[in-house]
């Protein structure tokens, strides 16, 4: 069989997306799912959840969507709202810059939004079938035109008592339609569902193997979208690992988040399919070596990497299944030696890491995110063991004189603590540590004030350029320079408060990629926009307030008549 995309019948637009998405080989639900349903035919799939089937039947509804219409097209019912959130979010993903919307649709949402959007037209719906079921009663919704209809975890349907509302859900489907339906197991009253309306239907059944994972530590923090980049320094600082491999979704987050911790002060380079055979080349030699202690990856740029030493993998983001968490955290605690595995997550994803937990039989432990008080700690800490460690040595003869010096005039405890503030002070690994604090994502540190800069990613300006120009006109070291949030025509970068005044006079006139750049203190009105810019890089955003339904669907419950939550 095929180990790509390219034998599934996919045309080249979405080949190209699944590459830009990280994607290289399909996995075996996949592989076989997606030509079936290309060819139009119905489906019973038996896989359990975390082996990739979003993918398996999302790739094909966006393939085969007509342009049109208002109807929907495809409807995708699931049990619960986390669910349907999930698959609509990896579907807008899918569809990239195609802009498809897939519009959630779950109760303990407010229904006059869900029936305003039904009334714009959307080409995809996903939902749980007792809202399904009520916007078919109100006429809010209309399946005359869904061509598709997929039926998600079918047996969790059934467990939750929503087998009658799922047959009035396909009574109201036209004649001519595809029906696929997923399960993890084929109990009876779903093989009865089966053979009432689907037709012909194909039949696969991928083999559950439970993933094995390393004994190694596992452990997981949760933050939201536009803090990830601010909590992951926070954790290396706590941390202070060891040769460490960053693992993320896609070639361009890599790469930027690549730049981010650079500009940060932290010796750090990317690793992804874009890059030439040499430059992976010297990537990697420069990771082995020591001369980079940070690798931000890709799944299909990491495939293979075997080097003993590393000691932390970090998932930037989680990844879509439990075999590639497997294989990513595989990548420490090789040799018989100790290693650690972190996964960042949002609270949309805890579903995904109780179902990786589940498969892989792991326990990922929640960790509070670490305070700067912690890190600060922990910096003195480590501060006592390199002079202990020196001490033992005992390789510092040619400075007693020179103590011998000082204390004629001072008590050698002074002379030692003055010694010690200027080494302290002169520490490059003292990174500046950012505010995470889980409320607005814009706050900082105090001492610290955010500056904003005229110019942005649309002017080709990088961190690194931010970074240079500052530490070299205004002399503020590169390690003291804080968060740096780069939009598409502006930036904003965070510097020592008694340092401000002088950077905007030494970056006044100072060209940065050839632009004149000009540095005020931020705003509010600027900070609003700094926070819309994050708020927009949580997930998509096809309406203005969608993320304002997705909090108040998360807040809002209520019980059926039969007294189940509808999820």
């Amino acid at each position: 069989m095929s180990t790509g995309f390219e034998a599934l019948g996919l045309t080249r637009k979405t080949l190209k997306r699944i590459g830009e998405l990280g994607f290289e080989t399909p996995t075996p639900i996949q592989e076989q799912a997606i030509p079936i349903l290309m060819a139009g035919q119905d489906l019973i799939a038996q896989a359990q959840t975390g082996t990739g089937k979003t993918a398996a039947f999302g790739l094909p509804i966006l393939e085969r969507l007509q342009s049109g219409g208002t109807s929907p097209q495809a409807l995708i019912l699931c049990p619960t709202r986390e669910l349907a959130l999930q698959v609509a979010e990896a579907i807008y993903s899918f569809a990239g810059a195609s802009g498809v919307r897939a519009l959630p649709v779950y109760g303990g949402q407010p229904i006059d939004r869900q029936m305003r959007a039904l009334k714009s037209g959307v080409p995809i719906v996903v939902g749980t079938p007792g809202r399904i079921l009520d916007h078919l009663r109100r006429k809010t919704l209309k399946l005359d035109r869904a061509s598709m209809v997929v039926l998600d975890e079918a047996d969790e349907m059934l467990a939750m008592g929503f087998i009658d509302d799922i047959k009035l859900v396909f009574d109201e489907l036209p004649e001519q339609r595809q029906i696929a339906l997923f399960s993890a197991t084929i109990p009876a009253p779903i093989a009865k569902l089966a053979n009432r309306y689907l037709r012909d239907a194909q039949k696969i059944t991928i083999a559950s193997h439970p993933q094995n994972v390393p004994q190694i530590r596992q452990s997981y923090y949760e933050v939201s979208h536009a803090q990830k980049a601010d909590a992951l320094c926070r954790i290396l600082d706590m941390e202070t690992p060891g040769p460490t491999i960053v693992f993320c979704a896609t070639k361009r987050e890599a790469e930027v988040l690549g730049e981010q911790l650079r500009g940060r002060g932290y010796q750090a380079d990317s690793l992804h399919g874009d890059l030439s055979q040499a430059q992976r080349d010297r990537v990697m030699r420069s990771f082995r070596t020591g001369t980079v202690d940070l690798l931000v990856a890709t799944d299909v740029a990491a495939r293979g990497l075997d080097i003993e030493s590393v000691t932390h993998v970090i998932n930037y983001d989680i990844p879509w299944d439990a075999e590639s968490y497997t294989h990513r955290i595989g990548r420490t605690g090789r040799a018989g030696r100790e290693g650690d595995a972190i996964t960042l997550i949002t609270g949309r994803e805890r579903r995904q890491l109780k179902v990786i937990e589940k498969l892989t039989g792991a326990n990922i432990r929640p960790v509070r995110l670490p305070t700067s008080a912690d890190i600060a700690v922990r910096r003195r800490d480590m501060f006592k063991k390199s002079i202990l460690g020196s001490l033992k040595e005992g390789k510092s003869d040619e400075f007693l004189v020179l103590v011998d010096e000082l204390t004629e005039n001072f008590e050698a405890s002074e002379v030692a603590a003055a010694a010690l503030k200027l080494l302290w002070a002169q520490d490059k690994t003292q990174i500046a540590v950012q505010a995470v604090d889980g409320s607005d994502g814009v706050r900082t540190e105090p001492g610290v004030v955010r500056l904003f800069l005229n110019g942005g990613r649309e002017d080709g300006i990088r961190p690194t350029d931010l970074v240079g120009a500052i530490a070299n006109e205004a002399k503020v070291p590169g390690n003291a320079i804080g968060s740096i949030d780069i939009l598409d025509d502006c930036s904003f970068v965070e510097v020592p408060a008694d340092a401000a005044d002088r950077v905007i006079k030494a970056l006044k006139g100072t060209r940065i990629r050839g632009l004149q750049v000009r540095a005020e203190p931020s705003s509010p009105a600027l900070e609003a926009r700094l926070q819309t810019h994050k708020d927009e890089r949580q997930g998509p955003k096809p309406k203005s307030d969608r993320h304002k339904k997705m909090k108040s669907g998360f807040r809002s419950k209520f019980k059926s008549k039969r007294g189940a939550l509808i999820s």
